[in-house]
């Protein structure tokens, strides 16, 4: 009778969440807080945070994701005047040029058709043209950034990469949030500040994809509720670092 060797069960993947929960709540924060990351590789993620929050010039990513599955669907590319205007709403986060393009999506009911093509459940455009006062999550960033830069996206490679480009060439003026957790000098990225006016204090969020301990990952950090855009910031640069080092640490043991 042939030897029967017993079945060796794969041992589980490594769960991160309550190692990234904990060292985003360690960094000292005014307001509220949310952070997601994913590693591209594994796919595992985790998150920090929960709610809903004012997306500032984040959305301008958005914008463009949804101009360009708009364009897709209709088996058409972006003019040379929406590339123009595309250009400058990403890599210089101009707001005429957001007004034009987030008119050509069809303002609110384009970009909220946009999303829901694209998973997001927790995101609802800005309405009457207010495109900076969409309001949305930490994890449905980290969808929209799969969007861009993941397989499977609904977008065609060669649109993902167009836009990809651009988050890679955003001025140095604005290249602060995310970047600060990339270890390569390759981070791609868009960000978003707005004072509020009701109160005077200060939304600071930051997406994109990053290199960190050698694994590729994608990070949402959102916050309202800073002093000023300097506090709002670090607090965004604290959480991408301290998300990221907690999720590569656990991944790698």
């Amino acid at each position: 009778m042939a030897n029967v060797q017993p079945a060796v069960a794969s041992a589980a993947p490594p769960d991160p969440a309550p190692a990234v929960r904990a060292a985003a709540a360690a960094v000292a924060a005014q307001g509220a807080v949310s952070v997601a990351v994913l590693d591209t590789e594994s796919g595992v993620s985790a998150s920090y945070g929960t709610g809903s929050f004012v997306t500032a010039s984040i959305v301008k990513a958005d914008i463009l994701a949804a101009l360009l599955w708009q364009r897709q669907q209709a088996g058409r590319e972006l003019t040379t005047a929406e590339r123009a205007a595309a250009t400058l709403m990403i890599e210089q986060s101009d707001n005429t040029a957001a007004d034009t393009l987030y008119t050509a999506v069809g303002e609110a009911a384009g970009l909220d058709a946009a999303n829901l093509a694209f998973g997001l459940t927790g995101t609802t455009a800005g309405a009457d043209g207010h495109w900076g006062l969409t309001e949305t999550t930490a994890t449905d960033q980290l969808r929209l950034l799969q969007v861009v830069f993941g397989t499977g996206s609904p977008l065609e490679a060669d649109r993902q990469g167009y836009l990809q480009v651009l988050m890679g060439q955003v001025a140095t003026d604005q290249d602060w949030g995310v970047s600060a957790a990339d270890q390569d000098g390759a981070y791609t990225l868009k960000n978003g500040w707005l004072p509020r006016s009701a109160t005077g204090l200060w939304v600071v969020n930051s997406i994109g994809r990053v290199t960190h301990d050698g694994r590729e990952l994608l990070v949402a950090v959102l916050s309202e509720g800073s002093a000023d855009q300097q506090s709002g910031i670090d607090t965004v640069q604290e959480l991408a670092e301290a998300a990221t080092g907690a999720l590569t640490a656990e991944l790698t043991g």
